[in-house]
């Protein structure tokens, strides 16, 4: 499980404001379905909210500590019934980085227009 500073931290759940939950963790909780779902939100998005519909706090902490050992996943936020989870996409990183690193193209040279007049 990666583990994150607090900046981080404070990056993440700065983002994860904004967002929607995009699983549920229901009655039946957390089912190796409900896990596959995670994982790939996770690989889609890399920052996910997931939704837990139980009243037990213990049981929301059990779930997070899960999704966040099996899916190789950082803990966020735990924030009421709201779970905030993070794993970095290696594919997503590399994209990112070489296309950081590629030179910009330069675009049509503006030039100055003389008025006669």
């Amino acid at each position: 499980m990666p583990q994150l500073n607090s900046a981080q931290v404070r990056e993440l759940r700065a983002q994860a404001h904004g967002l929607n939950p995009v699983v549920s963790i229901s009655e039946n909780g957390l089912t190796d379905a409900v896990l596959r779902e995670i994982d790939l939100s996770l690989k889609a998005h890399e920052l996910i909210k997931i939704r837990v519909y139980g009243d037990s706090r213990d049981d929301r902490l059990a779930y997070l500590e899960r999704i966040c050992q099996e899916l190789d996943a950082a803990p966020v936020q735990h924030i009421g019934k709201l779970l905030v989870v993070f794993r970095e996409n290696p594919e997503k990183a590399a994209v990112d980085r070489k296309n950081a690193q590629k030179p910009r193209a330069a675009g049509p040279r503006r030039t100055k227009r003389s008025f006669q007049g």
